[in-house]
């Protein structure tokens, strides 16, 4: 398909399903993951009774996600690249379906973590073929298309745990994994008629590299790495968000549940707003301008976080700095990503494979490094969370004096 086309943004496409039910869709897709991993979140105390284990075993099930969810995509994205991406979606879809479905029949711990694994790792198949989907559909405005899809998947992680505890209160924890199967076959009906993407006809637009080839590609791309960076840095900033937030919240400022419910919808309210503000504006200013002025306003926000923390001030001071922060982060993230899939005509699927697995990765390591900075104050995550912003602004800047082959 060709800019011209890409750059359309009529409702309806001459080769398949309107814009209005592909974004939903392809943003359902990618929704299978934070589905997955928090609608059986309220079900873990259910579950170690049930398997007459420990409840610390059971929560072993969400590592093994993780890693079963990174190691999927290292596989299947060169896959995609290479065979097409809608084969991948179907066999990714199948294959999560099935796990699901075995989860709710299963009997032991072993089992359950085995399928858990299996779970994530074929569902990856799916989702890692979705940003070079966007691509495809928004050309020079992928940015834009990648800010719709982040809004519609946020709100899954923030409805998944309220819709297991309402699954428990009808019936036990298999209706759970019953549910994400149903959900999983959904999407392989509306995938099988209406996804018809150019490329998925066209095996010229496909990449012929080596699995191993399709990696080096993509690490050897002059004006990728320092973007790359930027995005794994932007997720680990999140992600301290993430781990240290009840902490903080309920431990540091003393508050309850509900209001720390509150607080964090807040919070993740401010990213979806800055998404609907970035794909309305980013085709106008581009990718890098959003990235750099986002990162900018970022570091002021970060700062002035870690300011009334070190003052040991209210807790309202650290959530008005945070919306902010966490709205800078949304616009980051986006358009990251955005500059680097552009940089890819056939590896989409490698490079966000590699995407992913080094955001997965470092996110990782937002837990041992709160452990390790702990001092009972708010003070060690905002810290880390202004480091990463800045870390970020400093990958801008060396990325002005790498030579860049494809312009954004």
């Amino acid at each position: 398909m060709n800019n011209s086309t890409n750059n359309q943004h009529s409702q309806q496409f001459p080769f398949g399903a309107s814009l209005a039910l592909l974004i939903p869709m392809l943003s359902a897709i990618v929704a299978i993951t934070p589905l997955a991993i928090d609608m059986y979140l309220p079900a873990m105390a259910t579950l170690a009774t049930s398997f007459n284990t420990d409840i610390t075993l059971v929560q072993q099930s969400l590592s093994l996600y993780l890693g079963g969810y990174s190691l999927g995509m290292l596989c299947f994205g060169p896959l995609a690249d290479r065979f097409g991406r809608k084969r991948l979606v179907i066999i990714g879809l199948v294959g999560f379906m099935l796990a699901s479905l075995g989860l709710a029949f299963v009997t032991t711990i072993e089992s359950f973590l085995a399928l858990r694994f299996i779970q994530a790792f074929i569902g990856a198949a799916a989702t890692v073929v979705v940003p070079g989907y966007i691509k495809e559909l928004y050309g020079k405005n992928t940015a834009k298309g990648m800010s719709y899809v982040s809004l519609i998947m946020m709100l899954a992680p923030l409805i998944a745990p309220s819709i297991g505890s309402l699954i428990l209160e009808l019936g036990d924890w298999h209706l759970i994994f019953f549910i994400l199967a149903f959900y999983a076959l959904i999407l392989l009906i509306l995938v099988s008629f209406k996804l018809n993407m150019p490329s998925d006809k066209d095996s010229t637009s496909r990449s012929q590299q080596t699995f191993f080839g399709a990696y080096a590609t993509v690490f050897t791309k002059k004006g990728v790495k320092f973007n790359i960076a930027s995005g794994v840095l932007t997720s680990f900033a999140f992600f301290c968000y993430l781990t240290a937030s009840p902490f903080v919240y309920m431990e540091v400022f003393g508050l309850d549940k509900s209001v720390f419910a509150i607080l964090f919808s807040i919070n993740v309210g401010a990213l979806m707003l800055a998404n609907v503000v970035n794909s309305r504006i980013v085709g106008r200013y581009g990718s890098k301008r959003m990235l750099k002025v986002a990162t900018f306003f970022g570091a002021i926000a970060g700062i002035a976080l870690l300011t009334v923390n070190l003052l040991g001030l209210s807790y309202l001071f650290t959530v008005i700095m945070l919306l902010p922060l966490m709205a800078c982060l949304g616009v980051m993230s986006v358009n990251a990503d955005a500059i680097v899939l552009m940089k890819f005509q056939k590896e989409t699927g490698t490079a966000t494979a590699v995407i992913g697995t080094l955001r997965f990765g470092f996110g990782a390591l937002a837990g041992p490094l709160l452990a390790l900075f702990y001092t009972g104050t708010a003070v060690p995550f905002s810290a880390l969370m202004l480091s990463a912003v800045i870390l970020v602004g400093l990958c801008q800047f060396l990325s002005r004096h790498e030579p860049s082959i494809t312009a954004d």
